[in-house]
């Protein structure tokens, strides 16, 4: 029986049943809904594999680009750990109870002092730093490419590490600080380009999400670490997690780099290498060189360094460049900042405070963290950019207000009006939520700080744009660091 076109047949007819034949079933067609489809055509074709040892290779070579978040991460853990140290805060003469301007010295030191009716105005040095930073990383980059611009920040970092170390006053540690800041801004803002344009096309959102997870690599040994020389009664117990910060500073071409530059040999070579499994005919490799040959400008703005038109000269790079700040004050003013950098005041709120134990409870919640950015990372693909930004965030704005909420409840004033915690039960719910915060936020948010800002900019303007991200970053981290600590020193949990 033959068939109408364009009808599709459903059920066996009566003559099939009548004959004895198999009746003929139908699957019906599968829509796969991909963003692109010559990528997708070149992925089928090749079926690259996450198991080679070409992949394994690329493997090393992200691994030791993502070592310049660690770097990140180890110094925000370990200025928060050492910052509630009675050693460290004697030896420079700060306050052991109160969080004020005067202890921004956790992530920072002092830049400019302004008299004005008796009052010291502070900025933060290590901020400050990754300011100055930010203006100088992206032509840095973009001049001799990105491992330039990783080994300049390595260098600086290696140099700001040993003055802060060996630092007998007030001043050395500042200047430490300060070049803590510059190369801590150098290195990332060279790493994350030089991730997604090395990162194997197929995969590139997860090996692209990875990067900033990478900060908890540094973040947990930079809370351990203090919590074991915390029983030091010496200077050491501070001077040697300072010391350990330039371990992270290792050094690491990144193709697209190499076409801008005219060296378009040496740019197939390395997509030949690690995304062709050394096939120059394969569909993907093939792919991405015609898509390079298209897009790079061999006389754009990245190369003149002096040059940031590109980031506002049309509408559509405005957006582009406005998504690209936005994700950075946001990813620093959703609550984080006052978990993480203000942790232990929020445990001894809560009802603990024996150092010890709050370093140990900072360094599990970051393990925590760093399974959940995990997670993040491997499905961000699967679950798409803006509803992983929008989920976690409708979650994590709920979760703080809890946090809050447990905290407020639980607070009474003693006989010599200190703040103590009238449950432990509750106490210790709170700390619960702030683990459950943590995850949250990592899965949702410390995946695509760098995959989305670096995704949306073209290449052209991909490290000065990543420079004004670091800008921005650090103008929220500052807030963070100062307003915060006020708050928590003079109004507790409002």
């Amino acid at each position: 029986m033959s068939e109408p076109a364009g009808e599709k047949r459903t059920a066996p007819d009566i003559q099939d049943l009548a004959e004895g034949s198999t009746p003929r079933v139908e699957k019906p067609t599968q829509i796969k809904s991909v963003e692109n489809v010559a990528l997708a055509d070149a992925t089928a074709k090749q079926k690259p594999s996450l198991w080679t040892r070409r992949m394994f290779q690329l493997y090393t070579c992200l691994f030791l680009t993502t070592l310049n978040a660690a770097v990140n991460g180890y110094d925000g853990s370990v200025m928060s750990s050492i910052n509630s140290y009675a050693q460290y805060r004697s030896y420079f003469h700060f306050s052991l109870t109160e969080g004020t301007p005067s202890t921004g010295i956790v992530y920072a030191m002092l830049v400019v002092f302004v008299f004005s009716h008796s009052l010291v105005f502070m900025f933060p040095r290590f901020t400050i730093g990754n300011v100055v930073g930010a203006f100088i990383a992206g032509p840095c980059s973009d001049w001799k490419g990105r491992r330039w611009g990783m080994f300049f920040g390595a260098a600086i970092i290696i140099i700001g590490s040993i003055v802060q170390a060996t630092s007998q006053n007030l001043a050395a540690f500042m200047i430490g600080r300060f070049l803590l800041g510059v190369g801590a801004a150098l290195g990332p803002s060279a790493a994350l380009p030089y991730v997604s344009e090395m990162a194997h096309p197929s995969f590139r959102g997860s090996m692209t999400g990875v990067y900033t997870t990478f900060y908890f690599v540094g973040a947990i040994p930079g809370t351990f670490i203090p919590y074991g020389t915390s029983y030091l009664v010496s200077t050491e117990a501070w001077r040697i997690p300072l010391w350990l910060q330039m371990v992270y500073s290792g050094i690491v071409l990144s193709p697209r780099w190499l076409m801008a530059n005219d060296r378009h040999e040496d740019a197939l070579d390395i997509m030949v290498k690690f995304h062709g499994e050394g096939n120059r005919d394969s569909p993907i490799v093939q792919l991405e060189y015609r898509e390079m040959m298209a897009e790079i400008s061999k006389t754009g703005a990245d190369k003149r360094w002096w040059d940031f038109r590109e980031l506002f000269n049309s509408r559509e790079v405005r957006y582009r460049t406005m998504l690209t700040v936005a994700m950075s004050i946001f990813s620093q003013g959703l609550g984080n900042g006052a978990v993480s950098y203000y942790y232990p005041q929020m445990l001894a709120g809560a009802g603990i405070e024996d150092n010890h134990t709050q370093l140990l409870l900072q360094g599990m919640q970051s393990v925590v963290s760093f399974i959940g950015a995990l997670i993040g990372a491997a499905y961000t693909d699967r679950w798409g950019r803006r509803p992983q930004l929008i989920v976690s965030t409708s979650i994590i704005v709920a979760l703080f207000a809890i946090v809050t909420a447990l905290n407020a409840t639980n607070l009474a004033a003693t006989a010599d009006g200190a703040l103590s915690a009238k449950s432990s039960e509750q106490a210790n719910a709170e700390v619960a939520m702030i683990f459950i915060f943590s995850f949250v936020f990592a899965a949702g948010w410390t995946p695509m700080q760098g995959l989305y800002a670096v995704e949306v900019l073209r290449f052209e303007s991909r490290s000065k744009g990543m420079a004004l991200y670091t800008f921005w970053g650090n103008i929220a981290s500052f807030y963070n660091t100062f307003v915060t600590g006020i708050a928590f020193s003079g109004a507790g949990w409002k």
